[in-house]
C-alpha cells in the first residue's frame, strides 16, 4: 500500500521522506492549510493538491509536520483521515470553524472540543451511536495551555457535531425554510445540554481516533454567534481563525 499514492490524499509515506511526520493539522479549507504551512512551517514543500485536499509538509521547532486539507464535513473527514493514519499520523488536531450556541461564548474566541455530541452518519458507519466522540486529553491540555499563554480568549466543552450547515445547525433563513420537526428547538435543547457549538466534523474525528487507536484534538475559532443570528460575521472570520491556528501551532511546538 506505501508504494503507491493513496487514491484521495494523492501522496503515499514514501514522498514524507526519512523524518515523516506523526502529527497532522488538518483543515477543512485548503487555503487554510496553505496559509499554516506557508506561515509556521520551514522548509515547506507540498506533497499534493488532489481533489483539493492540498497537503503539505514542513518543520516546526525541529519536528516534522502535516498541514491537510480534509474538505467539508464528516464523510470527506473520515476519506481523508483514513489515508493519513495509513501513512503514518498518529495525532491529529483539527483546526475549523464553528458557530457558537452558548450566549458568553463570544465571535472571535475558539472553542477546544473536550468531547462531541456526534449526530453524524458517517460516524455511525466507524463505531456505534453510543461510542464515546471524546478528545485525547493530553492533545486537549496541550491546546488549553497554548490558548492560556497566548491569552486568546477560549472556551473548553462538548461541542455539537452535525453533517448539515443548514437544517442540521437549524438555520431557516436558507433555501429550505421547512426544517423537520425534530429540528425545530434542537439548539435550544443543547443549550440547555451545556452543549458550546456547533460544527461539522469533530465528533466523526473523535471516533476515529478510538477506533484506529491514534490521538485527536480539536480548536475552532468561533465565527457566529448563534444565539442572535444565523449568518458568519465575515469581519471577525480572520479573527477567530488566526486565534485557532496560532492555538494549535503553540501547542505542538510544545509537545513533549
Amino acid at each position: 500500500m506505501n508504494n503507491k499514492s493513496l487514491y484521495h490524499i494523492g501522496f503515499r509515506k514514501d514522498d514524507l521522506g526519512s523524518s515523516a511526520p506523526r502529527i497532522a493539522l488538518l483543515s477543512g479549507d485548503p487555503e487554510r492549510a496553505c496559509l499554516i504551512a506557508q506561515t509556521y512551517l520551514q522548509d515547506v514543500r507540498l506533497l499534493s493538491e488532489n481533489r483539493g485536499l492540498n497537503s503539505y509538509v514542513g518543520n516546526l521547532s525541529g519536528r516534522s509536520i502535516l498541514s491537510a486539507t480534509s474538505g467539508m464535513g464528516a464523510p470527506s473527514l473520515s476519506i481523508v483521515v483514513n489515508e493519513l493514519v495509513q501513512v503514518g499520523i498518529r495525532q491529529i488536531i483539527r483546526i475549523g470553524t464553528c458557530g457558537a450556541i452558548q450566549p458568553y461564548v463570544t465571535v472571535g474566541s475558539i472553542v477546544i472540543s473536550s468531547a462531541a455530541l456526534c449526530r453524524q452518519g458517517a460516524a455511525n458507519d466507524i463505531a456505534p451511536v453510543e461510542y464515546p466522540a471524546a478528545a485525547e486529553p493530553f492533545l486537549t491540555v496541550a491546546l488549553i495551555k497554548a490558548a492560556r499563554e497566548l491569552e486568546i480568549e477560549h472556551y473548553v466543552g462538548i461541542t455539537a457535531s452535525v453533517d448539515t450547515f443548514y437544517e442540521g445547525q437549524e438555520r431557516s433563513n436558507s433555501a429550505n425554510p421547512n426544517l423537520m420537526r425534530s429540528l425545530h428547538g434542537i439548539t435550544e435543547e443543547y443549550r440547555r445540554l451545556n452543549v458550546l457549538n456547533y460544527e461539522m466534523e469533530c465528533g466523526t474525528l473523535f471516533k476515529m481516533a478510538g477506533v484506529y487507536n491514534f490521538a485527536a484534538a480539536a480548536v475552532c475559532g468561533v465565527v457566529v454567534q448563534r444565539t442572535f443570528a444565523e449568518n458568519v460575521i465575515l469581519s471577525k472570520k480572520d479573527i477567530a481563525v488566526n486565534n485557532a491556528i496560532a492555538t494549535a501551532i503553540h501547542a505542538v511546538a510544545n509537545l513533549e
